[in-house]
């Protein structure tokens, strides 16, 4: 028999801890900035998702074609060749200097038209994965910014065989192209960020942004150069698609970047991540219910 007067041992207690929830919701504490600031690390952290995704829509997108994303680069060859026959005769300019100023002013005006239009639909080309799958919204937006980097990526050698051509090769401040791009790449991540919870809310902004563009594209130094308007120039950094075009385009045919250039591409920089970054800190818990 057991002797009721020995002490009883205690059950083991579980010393493990149990694990923490990923995701917490409180109405009262909601949190918006801690998990505003999660949804963009995480994302970023997972960079070759969005990338092997972006692939995958170029994939699916040229799928049965000959040329692919090479068709871009054939229609973009045919342009430059086209207006810059026609436009080196109305501006009076040698075609040896304004065919080189005109190829990388398309290619790259190309990539930041892509990337707004294409912002417009980043969330909501995703809304079956949103709904079912718990990604960050990051991942979605890396998507849409990856995949049109690609693509231009495909017109990089027009621009080589340009130069080869004419006989004008950039010098060492060509290496500003570097900042330049990478100013380019942060724009797109914010603009796209932004567009993408903006058009998933209001659905007839898209079409407002195609018109936008147009409008944009003639009043922006794309088929003309900037010393053509003469004293009225020094209004041109005021145009935020001139000024991020100027990073990329100014160190390959220009001879490089004027300060204010710089400076004003950086505080447009600034301006939309910001504006983008309380955006979704706001309104993030609400992409889902868009879409």
């Amino acid at each position: 028999m057991l002797d009721a007067t020995l002490p009883r041992k205690a059950p083991p207690r579980d010393t493990a801890r149990p694990a923490a929830p990923v995701y917490v919701s409180d109405a009262a504490l909601p949190r918006r900035r801690e998990t505003a600031i999660a949804d963009l690390a995480t994302g970023l952290r997972r960079w070759r998702l969005p990338m092997a995704l972006a692939r995958l829509d170029i994939r699916n997108r040229y799928r049965g074609s000959v040329l692919g994303p090479f068709w871009l680069t054939l229609s973009t060859a045919v342009m430059v060749v086209g207006l810059g026959l026609l436009y080196s005769s109305l501006f009076k300019l040698p075609l040896a200097e304004y065919l080189p100023f005109i190829a990388v002013s398309l290619i790259v005006w190309n990539m930041i038209s892509l990337i707004v239009t294409d912002a417009c639909t980043a969330l909501t080309s995703s809304e079956g994965i949103i709904r079912q799958l718990p990604l960050p919204f990051t991942v979605h937006v890396l998507r849409g910014v990856f995949r049109n980097l690609i693509i231009t990526a495909h017109s990089l050698p027009l621009v080589a065989l340009i130069f080869l051509v004419t006989g004008t090769m950039p010098g060492w401040e060509a290496l500003e192209l570097i900042p330049g791009l990478l100013l380019l790449a942060i724009n797109a991540f914010f603009v796209t960020l932004f567009l993408g919870m903006v058009c998933a809310r209001f659905r007839d902004i898209a079409p407002i942004i195609g018109s936008v563009m147009q409008l944009a594209f003639f009043m922006s130094p794309v088929l003309w150069k900037p010393e053509l308007l003469g004293s009225a120039a020094v209004w041109l950094p005021l145009n935020p698609f001139y000024t991020l075009m100027e990073t990329v385009r100014g160190p390959l045919v220009e001879g490089g970047v004027p300060a204010l250039v710089w400076l004003s591409a950086l505080v447009y920089t600034a301006a939309c991540g910001a504006v983008a970054l309380a955006f979704f800190v706001r309104f993030r818990g609400r992409i889902a219910f868009w879409v």
